[in-house]
């Protein structure tokens, strides 16, 4: 019942935003951008917020309980990802508006072809972004619930329990997007990212605590704990495992560890919700102050990831957590559990679980938000109000649509979590990392760098690499062929049986990432196009110093004449 109502007084407070939001929001831009009315500062604490995901949180810390020092590989990938994007993110933020395709179809002459295209790559890297953070409130609502694989609750099985939570996190986020836009997004982040920065600072505080604060006594007891003690803390347990006898197999799993590695790296600047977090403030100096408020706050969570997952391997143990959950996503909240326990006896743990499991739930509806924000704006902003209505929409329109669009990608969201909630949560991630970075990152770079760049440049790039990196997934053991060699029960999408499996690699960012730079290079090259140097030296200004931030280009509407 604490937990319950932890959660029904977060989701109260958050609506009660939601309700003033309503009542301020006025236009696109405040529906868009909260106005441009937020500090760097809060920016900051948002832009984390937006960052720090469920993923982080439940499957991270789920990933090194399991798999020990390659689970940690996450945190430093999503880490190392964050510093490389900054450079390029607001350069983004000086020359766009709303959305990445301002960026994208600045200088280009045919800009529906691009606006479409960035618009459907931003709605399929938000869905799949989406699905992790909504299957991770499956999982966290079923260990809250004390519901165990098999169990029943109050008549509601685990499986159900989870598909009726999916549904409820889906609802909320679609009324906080439809009614608050933008500055109910924000501020929901705020809070959130408040409270997961304090529990996980607490949670590292009483980890520590149970071995004397002595990191290395934390290592060895999760070592002992976990189901291979030899090698936990070495590499190649998960990742780049050299098979004996096996040369072919040992090379592919080295290359897809490669294939991780990038996807994590490059993706964060492709990542829709991220860009858009920048269009909030009201100046390139408050970006700057944006930035530096996110890194600290970032650095400093995924470092203590570390003491979760390694906590939670030493102090509840490898059995245990998967028994909860085979994938390891309720890991962080086991912890919880018994330091609590451990701490303040069977009420003290019951309490701090429902603490640390509200925040979690915080955390989901925050980034599913911003999430849903982001694709709804580029489906209002840039495919009904650039491409359908030639840039010439009424502003009360273009909200509309993005209402709209909020309740459809809501819906599909809902639908696609509930066939992939039995996978681990991070996982998907590095999955929608990968399609970001293949489809976004290089029309992105391009543009930005490339003088010679085209439209036609763009929108093979983005087609290319969406397009690329589906097919690969589709085709990889993440969908079938991959079966536990144990118990035979299958762990890819599909059940086993099922095996059409003909790319090997489970991430496909090592081949999807250069296939899109190669379609975006060959499309201009392959152009009739020729685009104008003026837009090209206008664009770089604007991007280098943020003069003329906000607004359309002068040239603008004569490049959306162009069909």
């Amino acid at each position: 019942m604490l937990t319950v109502g932890l959660f029904i007084a977060f989701i109260l407070i958050t609506l009660g935003i939601t309700f003033w939001a309503r009542s301020t929001t006025r236009g696109a831009d405040d529906f868009y951008a909260g106005g441009r009315a937020f500090s760097g500062m809060q920016n900051g604490i948002a832009l984390a917020g937006d960052y720090m995901s469920a993923a982080s949180f439940l499957g991270i810390a789920g990933l090194i309980a399991l798999s020990g020092y390659d689970g940690f590989l996450y945190s430093i990938g999503f880490l190392v990802a964050w510093l490389l994007s900054l450079l390029l993110v607001e350069l983004m933020r000086n020359a766009g508006r709303f959305t990445m395709a301002d960026v994208l179809s600045y200088r280009v002459k045919r800009q529906p072809r691009v606006r479409t295209a960035a618009a459907i790559s931003t709605v399929v890297v938000s869905v799949f972004y989406l699905l992790a953070q909504m299957v991770g409130a499956g999982a966290l609502v079923s260990l809250l619930l004390g519901i165990r694989r098999g169990e029943e609750f109050a008549g509601v099985s685990a499986d159900a329990a989870q598909v009726l939570t999916i549904v409820v996190v889906g609802a909320v986020m679609v009324f906080y997007v439809m009614f608050g836009g933008m500055k109910a997004t924000t501020w929901v982040q705020i809070i959130k990212a408040v409270l997961l920065v304090a529990s996980t600072v607490v949670l590292t505080v009483l980890v520590l605590s149970r071995f004397g604060f002595n990191p290395s006594a934390m290592l060895g007891s999760a070592a002992d704990a976990s189901a291979r003690p030899e090698g936990f803390l070495q590499p190649g347990g998960r990742y780049g495992q050299d098979i004996e006898g096996d040369v072919f197999r040992s090379v592919l799993n080295k290359l897809d560890f490669l294939s991780l590695a990038l996807a994590l790296v490059l993706g964060t600047a492709g990542l829709p919700h991220i860009v858009g977090r920048f269009f909030t403030v009201p100046d390139a100096r408050a970006a700057r102050r944006s930035v530096n408020w996110a890194i600290g706050l970032v650095g400093g969570f995924y470092l203590m990831t570390l003491a979760l997952g390694f906590g939670a391997a030493a102090i509840v143990g490898h059995e245990a957590i998967t028994e909860q959950d085979p994938a390891g996503n309720t890991a962080a909240l086991q912890l919880a559990h018994a330091l609590g326990t451990h701490f303040g006896g069977q009420i003290g743990g019951d309490i701090l679980l429902a603490f640390i499991g509200a925040v979690a739930f915080a955390t989901i509806l925050a980034v599913v938000s911003g999430l849903v924000l982001a694709s709804s704006t580029s489906l209002a902003h840039d495919f009904f109000g650039h491409v359908l209505m030639f840039g010439r929409p009424r502003e009360s329109q273009e909200v509309a649509v993005a209402r709209v669009s909020a309740f459809v990608i809501g819906a599909l969201a809902i639908l696609l979590a509930i066939i992939a909630r039995n996978l681990n949560v991070a996982f998907l991630v590095a999955l929608a990392f990968a399609m970001a970075a293949s489809a976004n990152l290089p029309a992105i770079v391009l543009s930005l760098f490339w003088r010679r760049f085209t439209s036609a440049g763009a929108v093979a790039g983005i087609y290319g690499g969406l397009g690329g990196s589906l097919v690969l997934v589709a085709f990889s053991p993440v969908v079938s062929g991959k079966v536990d060699p144990l118990t035979g029960q299958s762990l890819s999408l599909l059940p086993a049986g099922l095996d059409f499996a003909v790319f090997p690699l489970e991430n496909p960012g090592l081949v999807s990432i250069p296939f899109g730079f190669l379609c975006a290079i060959v499309g201009t090259l392959f152009s009739s196009e020729r685009p104008e140097p003026s837009a090209y030296d206008e664009l770089s200004v604007r991007s280098l110093t943020g003069v003329g931030s906000h607004r359309p280009p002068s040239r603008a509407p004569r490049h959306q004449r162009t069909p």
